[in-house]
């Protein structure tokens, strides 16, 4: 199958670098903790400022990262589907966008400086080792993507730690109801890296990656996909049912037409272009699924 493919121009380049259509990915998971943290306090809304563009940046200079590395090592061409392109069809400068990574993640880290000063300390540590496993996705010897713990640290990592700081820079403590909130995210986030896996099978497998798409093989690799979307709705249902949070939770159900619409697509079509649609999707949902949750949070809590 053939495509065309075409280079942007001026700041789109730029742009288009940040991948943005990922950065849901740590907007959602912030916004999610922090609409938690209201049912505990008044909220400092210049932390909340301060630790969504810190995610955003980290999130920004992780695909510059992949988007590096994978140049590096031979793995991205002109024909690439999915990757942002600004090394292989726009001419920008390895090194430039190495060096732009890192520049955002100094931003970021002085960021968390304010943040741990405002808080605690240990953040430092926890936002390092965020930062740390954003660079060893795609970066080092042994990169976490080439693995079958890809879709585990990046749910980890991008959607459960996120929502679980977030909360914790507003109450300073953490509670068993933000840690069963946070499950959702951790899920979701793992299911975008799931789709990305699915799509590029075929590559990666010639490229030596061992990714848990490829282990499990593509019908059950969706099916797993599948799981993730389910047990997202699942749990939160259960929640509600248990009296853990309130009915206004189920507002999350209004997005579920877009994770069918992905599970169709995935089982209908197999080459990379017929998925795409389904790719961004699936960072729709996510994206959804967080905001109708927070809202939902949001509402009780001005009813309450």
């Amino acid at each position: 199958m053939t495509h065309s493919i075409q280079a942007d121009s001026g700041w789109r380049v730029w742009w288009q670098l940040t991948r943005p259509h990922t950065l849901t990915a740590s907007f959602a998971p912030v916004f999610l903790g922090t609409m938690i943290a209201i049912h505990y306090t008044a909220l400092n809304w210049t932390l909340f400022l301060a630790m969504l563009i810190a995610s955003l940046l980290i999130q920004a200079a992780t695909n510059m990262f992949n988007e590096y590395y994978d140049y590096a090592r031979g793995l991205d061409t002109e024909e690439s589907i999915g990757i942002g392109g600004a090394i292989v069809r726009n001419g920008v400068s390895p090194k430039t966008v190495l060096g732009l990574a890192f520049l955002l993640y100094a931003i970021s880290a002085v960021l968390g400086l304010y943040i741990a000063a405002s808080t605690s300390w240990w953040l430092l540590a926890v936002g390092g080792i965020g930062m740390l496993v954003g660079y060893f996705y795609t970066g080092g010897p042994y990169p976490i993507a080439y693995t079958p713990l890809g879709e585990l640290f990046s749910g980890l990592f991008m959607g459960f730690l996120i929502v679980i700081v977030a909360f914790y820079i507003q109450t300073e403590a953490i509670t068993s109801t933000a840690v069963m909130l946070a499950v959702p995210s951790t899920l979701l986030v793992a299911a975008i890296m799931m789709a990305n896996n699915i799509r590029d099978m075929v590559g990666d497998k010639k490229s030596g990656r061992r990714t848990l798409a490829i282990l499990a093989g593509r019908p059950a690799a969706v099916t797993i996909f599948m799981w993730f979307f389910i047990l997202s709705y699942a749990w939160i249902i259960l929640l509600v049912l248990l009296g853990i949070v309130t009915p206004w939770a189920l507002l999350v159900l209004l997005s579920v037409i877009k994770p069918l619409k992905v599970i169709m697509t995935f089982k209908r079509y197999t080459e990379p272009m017929q998925v795409m649609p389904a790719m961004k999707d699936t960072g729709i949902t996510n994206t959804l699924f967080n905001f109708l949750l927070a809202i939902g949070l949001l509402v009780d809590y001005f009813l309450s």
